[in-house]
């Protein structure tokens, strides 16, 4: 019998957002996972493939600059970004999801944190030279999605690039959630202020977008 990934994770956010807690769920989900009792669907051994397509296309090159990775989870995107040379900085929300990546990579140059997305360090603003955000968004409703996407973007240096990978939604297509893919109209939101839109690339097989923004060198 196939298994249901997303099962659990749809299980526990249901019953969260029904206690208006729009993140409480990502704690509870790992915890699960943690005691063996529920899958973190998202969880893989491998970095995600479009943000690898991205350095390689980009020859990225992190030498004498910082990252940050958003919802990190289990690490595989910070890890590759740190293996480019990013003095790289990763965060979620769930300090048993954090406990995990720790012992998954004992030896890390990452630095692994706790910390909220809605309501982040004051000491990232304008912090990092990349940004990575990977599906973290579009796992919020939309009551708090423009409070993440600020923050997201505030973390970002004059001068620095934001990497966005997100499920695809057609413009008024209705979804219940989560996840809430984004649409075009709602990853343009990413590019306001001192934002322009380097590129953004729709992979029609994984439904995927993977978009690259840069911040005004002036700030």
């Amino acid at each position: 019998m196939a298994v249901n990934r997303d099962a659990d994770a749809s299980r526990l956010a249901a019953e969260s957002l029904a206690q208006d807690d729009p993140t409480g769920w990502f704690e509870r989900l790992y915890a699960a996972a943690a005691a063996g009792a529920a899958i973190v669907p998202w969880d893989r051994d491998q970095p995600n493939p479009m943000l690898v397509e991205w350095a390689e296309r980009r020859a990225s090159n992190g030498a004498g600059r910082r990252a940050l990775v958003i919802g990190c989870g289990y690490g595989q995107d910070a890890e590759y970004i740190a293996r480019l040379g990013f003095a790289t900085t990763a965060f979620d929300i769930s300090s048993t999801a954090i406990t995990e990546v720790r012992q998954r990579f004992p030896a890390s140059a990452v630095e692994y944190v706790v910390a909220d997305l809605l309501d982040p360090p004051a000491a990232w603003r304008d912090a990092f030279d990349l940004v990575v955000e990977s599906i973290t968004v579009q796992s919020m409703p939309e009551s708090v999605r423009d409070t993440a996407i600020t923050n997201i973007r505030r973390a970002v240096a004059p001068g620095g690039q934001l990497i966005v990978i997100a499920g695809i939604r057609a413009e008024g297509e209705q979804v219940s959630g989560p996840p809430w893919p984004l649409t075009r109209s709602q990853l343009n939101a990413f590019a306001a202020e001192e934002f322009r839109t380097v590129n953004i690339e729709a992979n029609c097989e994984t439904q995927r977008w993977c978009a690259e923004f840069s911040r005004s060198a002036e700030g």
